[in-house]
């Protein structure tokens, strides 16, 4: 005899039978098993192998004058001239060292490079989170070519969880309306399939991970 259910209704028949057939789970001991193996390296070398995976570039610093130094070698390989530092903080870092950049939003669409701080550097894989709660705020990490973050060794974390953690301690039940993870610099593989860096936000991405921050 001729079956004349539609192949739809021959789908929705096996998935009612096999919700109610009770099978035991074929791997009981998944939600315990670790998602990453265990690292064993320090976090500093993690997070610059990762970093350095997804075409960023990270910069170890001891101090101030070893930041203002790899700057300087920065700036001249590049040719930068519109330099942009929106927060307080860094701009008292970066005057310390009479480092010349942009304390305005004067020329932004000129803009060449944004210095910005971060909320955190991800180990795990090598990403940097970022709010709108600073000074920077949504524009200063995306709309220059190149993007430079500068981070304490205190803001370096192992995984995810860890650094929401950081964000709730830091900022209780007041948490900043945008909160972003970047990973290397912008990309994308739409035009035909090839892929192309900073087709949608900065080209470079800078890491300073700065030891002695003064």
């Amino acid at each position: 005899m001729k079956d004349n259910t539609t192949a739809k209704e021959q789908i929705l028949k096996k998935i009612r039978k096999a919700l109610l057939e009770k099978r035991e789970s074929p791997y009981p001991n998944l939600e315990e098993s670790a998602l990453y193996k265990k690292n064993t390296d320090e976090l500093e070398v993690l997070f610059a192998e990762q970093l350095t995976a997804v075409s960023g570039n990270f910069i170890f610093c001891e101090d101030g004058i070893d930041f203002f130094e790899n700057m300087l070698q920065l700036a001249d390989k590049f040719k930068w001239r519109k330099i942009y530092c929106w927060e307080p903080e860094l701009q008292q870092f970066l005057n310390k060292y009479e480092f010349p950049f942009y304390q305005t939003d004067k020329d932004f669409d000129q803009a060449e490079v944004g210095i910005t701080l971060c909320e955190t550097l991800i180990a795990r894989n090598g990403s940097v989170m970022v709010s709108n709660s600073g000074a920077a705020g949504r524009r200063l990490s995306i709309f220059p070519h190149h993007h430079i973050v500068i981070a304490k060794t205190s803001q370096l974390v192992l995984d995810l969880k860890d650094a929401f953690q950081l964000l709730k301690n830091k900022y209780g039940n007041q948490i900043p309306s945008m909160i972003s993870t970047i990973t290397g610099p912008s990309r994308t593989a739409d035009i035909e399939k090839t892929l192309v860096l900073g087709a949608h936000g900065p080209k470079e991405l800078f890491v300073f991970l700065i030891d002695d921050f003064s």
